[in-house]
């Protein structure tokens, strides 16, 4: 397992997880996005694929309407001539209007998520996390979160591509604790050893097992592999556990 995901396999609930990066060759760029829950209402999801774009969708209408629905469905990823969105909220929309004003990674993040805020989801008030990639070149994350004063503070993460490695951010440390504390620091550095989405998406589902008897808060991985955004040239993998079983 690659050193990034190591990092991965000891947080006992990290949230939603967006990785972003290049496969060894450096002819397909890798867009991740995972999902864990805690709650019925958040392990009632699965992510579904339908024009070009990857879904959350629910698995039980009624035990997901215990929660907020409105966090708990929505597009993480789209995949665009343009560029690629990603993100673990309804922000992925603006991520994706803004893809085609701008050549800038950094810039479409910025411009995208003017009007966004961490989630009202109190006690926890859930972080923002965004992505998004133009080119085999260049990527940005986004990371909005609650301040003490219960402002937001807005980091972005712009970066390089470079073959066989990637970026990795997400919601939460890891720590399965009451409020659930924050994502913080730079994105750690992950290394993409895999060559198909199928592969990837396996590597990234099996660091998130449990490694003893903990609760297994695996929800859904989805990997996209893209050689060539013009050509529409990609491979998409999901894993969905409701499917899946145990393991």
């Amino acid at each position: 397992m690659s050193k990034g995901l190591k990092n991965l396999s000891s947080k006992e609930y990290p949230g939603r997880v967006i990785i972003i990066g290049q496969d060894n060759s450096g002819e397909n760029t890798v867009v991740i996005y995972v999902i864990t829950g805690r709650s019925p209402s958040s392990q009632a999801r699965k992510l579904d694929y339908d024009r070009n774009t990857i879904w959350v969708k629910p698995t039980d209408e009624e035990i997901l309407k215990k929660g907020n629905i409105d966090l708990l469905i929505y597009p993480a990823i789209f995949i665009l001539s343009q560029g690629i969105a990603v993100s673990n909220g309804k922000q992925t929309k603006d991520i994706k209007t803004y893809l085609e004003q701008s050549q800038n990674t950094a810039e479409i993040l910025a411009l995208a998520l003017q009007k966004w805020s961490f989630e009202p989801d109190a006690p926890t008030y859930t972080p923002r996390i965004s992505g998004c990639v133009l080119s085999q070149k260049r990527a940005a994350f986004s990371l909005i979160k609650r301040t003490s004063d219960s402002s937001s503070e807005k980091t972005i993460f712009e970066f390089s591509l470079k073959a066989g490695q990637g970026k990795m951010i997400a919601t939460y440390t890891g720590e399965n604790k009451d409020p659930l504390p924050s994502f913080f620091g730079e994105p750690v550095s992950v290394e993409i050893e895999k060559k198909t989405a199928a592969d990837m998406a396996e590597e990234v589902y099996k660091a998130l097992k449990p490694v003893k008897k903990e609760k297994d808060f695996r929800v859904g991985v989805a990997c996209v592999f893209f050689k060539n955004l013009e050509s529409g040239q990609y491979n998409v993998s999901i894993i969905n556990r409701y499917e899946r079983g145990k393991d």
